[in-house]
């Protein structure tokens, strides 16, 4: 988290840390971090949005698909969307969120942010 912006968030950067980060340096000067997994949990999409609001389904009968592991889930493009959000594509076709500048800073993950949303 940071002081009051004079002008509207906005990336300066956005890169790759490692096999399983985002990183986005802000014009304010914060620097977030984000787990793949994190943002695909957290992907905003009607669809992922309802699927995380059921419960699990007990009675789920696995189809031949589901039983082949799958490689890592990682993101194949981060693509602008205006200026006001990011869609990813991911490794397994879904590409429906579209992150908002905004979603994407509430979803950081850096020691500053976690420490402020615990207290």
């Amino acid at each position: 988290m940071s002081a009051a912006r004079t002008e509207p968030l906005r990336p300066n950067r956005l890169s790759k840390e490692g096999t399983d980060r985002l990183v986005i340096e802000w014009n304010d000067g914060h620097r977030s971090v984000y787990t793949w997994k994190h943002l695909r949990k957290n992907c905003p999409c009607a669809g992922c949005r309802e699927e995380s609001s059921q419960p699990p389904d007990p009675f789920h009968i696995l189809k031949p698909g589901e039983l082949v592991p799958r490689p890592p889930l990682a993101p194949v493009a981060v693509t602008p969307v205006g200026h006001y959000a990011y869609k990813i594509t991911w490794n397994d076709g879904h590409d429906m969120g579209i992150y908002t500048l905004e979603n994407l800073r509430s979803l950081c993950q850096c020691a500053e942010c976690q420490q402020a949303k615990a207290g």
